[in-house]
């Protein structure tokens, strides 16, 4: 209880000579505050950057993990795949599963005919690939009673269509040889990688007449499944021996296409210790400068220290007295610089920018941030009052008469 007393009142000591020295502190604590806002922003804009970079990785490849199996001998049956398929899935639970088939189809647009991609897919392939509708909405079972086949089409196809809303319930000419089908557009989906290609994804139980699977040898159908990350492995392994017993020998291939399949090393780590060591850099020069204001606010206080020490105070007193003059500055510094931190990074616009628009699930503002930035100004607090605190242990009280 003592030892818990003689600190908060060297706390009280460190805050009532801030205050007092306030104005000589200031511009110091300023670079402090500073160095941690951007040492708290780079691991917490890292962390949307991050989320970024998965999601697009997810859209690509799938979420992990993404078990994807595909024939690998054209002579055998399409059905006799499926079948197979099928019976695998059911026997170990998959939740999420999915045929994909890449197909062309040639539609016509306001500035007249030309040919687009399709993708034959079943309703779960937008969970599995994380697929962001920004208009509308996606496809879905009941859609394969419609009249019409119904269409999810991205920027690119919206734009040639000139629809503005799904409201408007738009449709859609293709052009199959002498035939013409209108189809349904349900919903806009924005990938930027598709730059200006008109693409649409086709629900696969109702929108095999719309699609040309042959024109562009497009290759066969591959199914995926999506599974958690701990049965990735266990299921290829698992599903490769299954479809050698229902199909034979090297029939199928089986693999995993999500992105954790290959890469385990954080891609954003370069740039993180980056810009974390140049954080660093600017929290060193705010050092600099807090330490040399504190050197000069020692001197100028010889007389008073030589008067605590002539009452009784000890030199550990007096040592902890002003090192925590100089952490509790930084302390209340890196506070302020978290705090801005998190304005910032939080903020809708900036998460906008770095996630561009296709992050659908933001991440918090990570606690490891604002704990390492609060860490970082303790530690150059107590670094910067190291050497005055050991000047003011030296101070003798006959200093303070002959001061």
């Amino acid at each position: 209880m003592r030892a818990l007393a003689v600190v908060w009142g060297a706390l009280l000591e460190a805050w009532q000579e801030l205050r007092i020295h306030r104005t000589r502190v200031l511009l110091s604590l300023i670079g402090v505050g500073v160095a941690v806002c951007a040492l708290s922003s780079v691991v917490a804009a890292g962390n949307i950057a991050q989320q970024s970079i998965v999601e697009n990785n997810d859209r690509w490849g799938g979420r992990p993990a993404l078990v994807s199996m595909a024939p690998s001998d054209a002579s055998v049956s399409a059905d006799r795949v499926a079948a197979a398929w099928q019976t695998v899935v059911e026997r170990h639970a998959v939740r999420y599963s999915s045929a994909v088939q890449n197909a062309g189809m040639r539609v016509q647009f306001r500035d007249g005919a030309s040919q687009a991609s399709a993708i034959l897919v079943d309703p779960d392939y937008a969970t599995m690939h994380r697929i962001v509708v920004q208009e509308g909405r996606w496809l879905a079972d009941s859609d394969e009673a419609r009249l019409a086949p119904t269409l999810v089409v991205n920027e690119a196809f919206w734009n040639r269509l000139g629809v503005r809303s799904v409201d408007e319930h738009p449709t859609v000419t293709v052009i199959r040889g002498d035939r013409r089908i209108t189809a349904l557009v349900v919903g806009m989906v924005r990938i930027p990688s598709d730059g200006d290609s008109p693409n649409a994804y086709v629900l696969r139980a109702s929108g095999g007449a719309l699609v040309d699977t042959n024109a562009f040898d497009y290759g066969p159908t591959r199914f995926e499944a999506w599974v958690p990350p701990e049965l990735g492995d266990p299921l290829v392994a698992a599903m490769t021996s299954e479809f050698r017993q229902l199909l034979g020998e090297d029939i199928v291939s089986v693999s995993r296409s999500d992105y954790l399949a290959t890469q385990q090393q954080d891609p954003l780590v370069v740039m993180k210790l980056l810009v974390i060591g140049i954080a660093m850099l600017i929290l060193l020069l705010g050092a600099l400068g807090l330490l040399n204001i504190a050197m000069v606010t020692v001197r100028g206080r010889i007389r008073e220290i030589g008067v605590r020490r002539s009452f009784g105070a000890t030199g550990a007193r007096v040592f902890v007295a002003v090192m925590l003059e100089s952490v509790v500055a930084t302390v209340v510094a890196g506070a302020a610089g978290v705090a801005l931190s998190i304005l910032i990074v939080k903020s809708p616009w900036l998460e906008e920018l770095i996630g561009r628009g296709m992050v659908t699930e933001p991440p918090p503002f990570p606690v490891e941030a604002a704990v390492f930035g609060l860490v970082s100004a303790t530690v150059v607090g107590a670094l910067a009052g190291l050497l005055p605190a050991l000047v003011a242990v030296r101070v003798k009280v006959i200093d303070a008469i002959r001061y």
